[in-house]
């Protein structure tokens, strides 16, 4: 018999004899250490923690009243300001492609350029192979935009966040965030270890109180918000914030994902709408999946912060590199918006139509300034989801947003309006809007579920 035969035998033997041990080991007790036998019960089944029951429960309810699950609707065409699902032509309102440069030919074709040349993946980590030339021309034009040193691009929006948050923040530092800021901050300061603490929306006041109170018992203090908030549709005022920051000594985070292309007379963000200098912003933090249609997430600002972030942040040292014709759409796309401002201009005067109409017909829109975001209040989720299903049947495709998207009893439907948009689409959305809501508010058929 051969040496390799006789490694095989051996190997297939001990296989067996390690499947059956496990046999006769499954269930048995071990002695502890004081001499009592332990038993270990099975692992639990997901579809038993309390988790999974509540989903469960949520979608006993929605069945009672015959609304339709509003997620995971798998879309036929590119959705834009009209979209197709299930064969049907819809007015579409849960897109953020804000400029309408998702699916624009140029976009498409630097793109494809980028896929004869590179391939659809980086296929490794930048740092080790990786690294392709349309890597660094977007994070120069990036930082270009912000007016900084540099920037990097990271495969994941979300990511971004908890990556940077979670490497330059410790457990002697403390996060302060704006009470609506999104969940990949949270996580991020979970992932740090840094203490955290949120401050009301919008109330600088309330911020002034945790840092003199907060500031001194901590190595660094980081404060985050959003340029442009996605829930909400209403903006920051970044002046004053600069110097509250600079007056305690605390690094400044915004996150502009739904502020670029967006904000600012030619769509530059919160720095021209605000009129500050960019370089007083610690972090620039945004994402390539909304004006830039890509997928993935930047930081933007010194030298020194990148070159961290570049040589030490596991989320992009362990992580391959952005898919090169992502890159590539992103680049093309930041050019676009920087030559064709009246893309800005088209998406403002839409942006600000559609919330006055909603206000007229006595829709309550919370704190939206009418940039790209306008939600339209609810209160109660199963409201808001049936809504939205009636909306549907009608040819509008919003969303709801429900807890823990947002506070218990601040359902909504969140529209998000685009360059694409025609006034009369507008109109009508929030005509059938205030219609539907009205049916729904003038039955008391969810009575008995809200006091459950």
């Amino acid at each position: 018999m051969t040496q390799a035969r006789t490694k095989k035998l051996l190997s297939s033997d001990a296989r067996k004899a390690a499947l059956e041990l496990a046999k006769k080991s499954a269930g048995r007790s071990r002695l502890s250490a004081n001499g009592r036998k332990e038993q270990y019960k099975p692992a639990a089944a997901f579809s038993d923690l309390p988790e999974y029951q509540e989903i469960r429960k949520i979608r006993a309810a929605a069945d009672m009243f015959g609304v339709s699950n509003p997620f995971f609707r798998p879309h036929e065409v590119r959705a834009g300001a009209t979209t197709r699902i299930n064969g049907e032509t819809l007015s579409n309102f849960a897109s953020y492609d804000y400029l309408g440069l998702n699916g624009d030919p140029r976009v498409a074709e630097a793109a494809r350029e980028a896929v004869d040349q590179f391939g659809t993946s980086a296929s490794a980590s930048r740092v080790v192979a990786g690294e392709r030339p349309v890597h660094r021309k977007l994070e120069k034009a990036l930082a270009d935009h912000y007016g900084v040193e540099d920037a990097v691009v990271l495969v994941s929006g979300h990511a971004t966040n908890v990556g940077t948050i979670g490497h330059l923040l410790g457990e002697k530092d403390l996060l302060i965030h704006d009470a609506y800021i999104h969940n990949s901050v949270v996580e991020g300061a979970k992932l740090s270890g840094a203490r955290r603490r949120s401050f009301q929306h919008n109330d600088l006041e309330n911020l002034q109180s945790l840092l003199r109170e907060h500031r001194n018992s901590y190595r660094n203090v980081l404060v985050v918000v959003e340029g442009l908030y996605s829930m909400d549709g209403d903006t920051i005022d970044l002046a004053s914030l600069i110097e509250i920051k600079d007056h305690y000594g605390a690094w400044l985070m915004v996150d502009e994902a739904h502020a670029l292309g967006v904000t600012g007379e030619t769509g530059l963000g919160s720095r021209e709408k605000c009129g500050i200098d960019p370089s007083r912003v610690d972090i620039w933090m945004g994402t390539l999946s909304k004006t830039l249609s890509a997928s993935g997430g930047y930081i933007a600002g010194n030298s020194a912060l990148i070159e961290l972030l570049k040589t030490q942040a596991p989320g992009f040292v362990y992580s391959v590199g952005l898919s090169p014709p992502l890159a590539a759409a992103a680049c093309r796309a930041l050019e676009l918006l920087h030559d064709e401002t009246w893309r800005v201009k088209k998406l403002r005067d839409n942006g600000q139509f559609f919330l006055n109409t909603c206000k007229e017909l006595g829709l309550d829109t919370g704190y939206s300034e009418g940039y790209a975001v306008t939600p339209v209040l609810v209160g109660d989720s199963l409201k808001a989801a049936k809504l939205a299903d009636n909306l549907l049947r009608q040819g509008i495709n919003v969303m709801p947003i429900v807890y823990p998207a947002v506070p218990m009893q601040s359902a909504r439907l969140r529209f998000f309006v685009t360059a694409e948009h025609e006034h009369d689409q507008l109109k009508n959305a929030a005509e059938l809007t205030r219609e539907e809501l009205q049916i729904i508010q003038n039955t008391n058929m969810f009575d008995a579920v809200e006091k459950s």
